[in-house]
């Protein structure tokens, strides 16, 4: 029998040649994601309520609003500007929340982190009177890191820790209640009540360039910090003790990682309203061709986010015309099928 080339490399050569030919598989799959996105974006652009030819989005895209199409191309815009950016932070967001707490489940909507953020700034409008868009993102940060804190405490308690069906559960749990308060908090309010309600779906319909200048800062910061934390999140997924005999500070890693998520959830959700099952579906998707590697897996997160939220925009706009269905209700249509998947795949049995 006749060796082949390949047989007669040394086992290090091999590994060389299969670490090249996986970084060109992760390359090509991050151009396809980056080409994906760049369509939904068009497709946002172009498909809505209104048809419009594809000579007003060229115009509305140069700035035109001389025809009723260019104006509703320059009008749908910030929109999806909007839902590129809140797709790429929850993306961001639920992979980061995965690394952090090593749980397949977590997400932002799952653990409780949104609807934090929907109480802390239902309270900071009904009882503050709060007007400032810059103050409803703070507010929204500080709710979104209280609720974050408070699933992973109770998720913890008892035997095995902070399993990912405990965590799943409490911040099941912890959402439900903070859906009540808020709900208690908004009712009395019949000038607020109406649009609060629409706004805890999740949606851009309400975009504008103001609201994305306000935010941009914001998601900035918090895709930096999560970028920075990739490699340590590596070698948290070791478990804590080969992290620490790594030389990695796992709790300053785990706090900064933590805090970059919290950044992103907390201030695309006081702008949007709480997106559920983002955060669940991209990380996973990411994983199945990128593997294991968060240096990889959190900028695939961005680009599959704002992929997946500019898509369900897109479809919500497009099967209820004239009237629109918003992006919370389509990415949950989604989320809630992959979520009882995970949870079967994983097979937990300690509660």
């Amino acid at each position: 029998m006749t060796a082949t080339t390949e047989t007669l490399q040394p086992p290090s050569v091999l590994s060389v040649a299969a670490v090249r030919r996986s970084a060109h598989a992760r390359t090509l799959w991050t151009l396809v994601g980056v080409g994906l996105a760049a369509l939904a974006a068009l497709c946002s652009v172009w498909l809505g309520s209104r048809g419009v030819s594809w000579s007003d989005v060229w115009a509305g895209l140069a700035g035109g609003r001389d025809t009723l199409g260019q104006a509703a191309v320059a009008k749908r815009l910030p929109r999806t500007v909007l839902a590129l950016a809140a797709g790429g932070a929850l993306g961001v967001s639920g992979a980061v929340m995965q690394g952090v707490t090593r749980n397949p489940l977590a997400d932002p909507g799952i653990l409780g982190v949104n609807m934090g953020a929907s109480l802390a700034v239902a309270v900071g409008i009904v009882y503050f009177n709060l007007t400032n868009p810059t103050s409803y993102i703070w507010v929204a940060i500080v709710g979104s890191a209280a609720a974050a804190v408070f699933v992973y405490i109770v998720g913890s308690l008892g035997r095995g820790g902070a399993t990912p069906l405990k965590l799943a559960l409490a911040g099941a749990a912890t959402s439900a209640a903070l859906v009540s308060f808020v709900t208690a908090v908004v009712l009395p309010r019949n000038d607020v009540a109406g649009t609060f309600q629409s706004w805890q779906i999740g949606g851009v319909g309400g975009a504008t360039w103001d609201k994305l200048a306000t935010v941009s800062p914001f998601l900035a910061v918090g895709f930096v910090i999560c970028t920075l934390s990739a490699h340590g999140l590596n070698s948290i997924a070791l478990g804590d003790e080969l992290a620490a005999g790594l030389g990695e500070n796992v709790m300053l890693t785990r706090t900064l990682s933590a805090l970059g998520a919290v950044v992103l959830c907390g201030a695309t959700t006081a702008v949007c309203g709480p997106i559920a099952f983002v955060g669940l579906v991209v990380p996973h998707a990411c994983r199945l061709v990128l593997g294991p590697d968060y240096r990889w897996i959190i900028p695939m997160s961005a680009i599959t986010g704002a992929t997946l939220v500019a898509v369900s925009d897109t479809v919500g706009r497009v099967i209820a015309k004239p009237q629109e269905v918003d992006v919370g209700i389509i990415t949950a249509i989604v989320g809630a099928p992959v979520f009882i998947w995970i949870v079967r795949r994983q097979k937990v049995r300690e509660l």
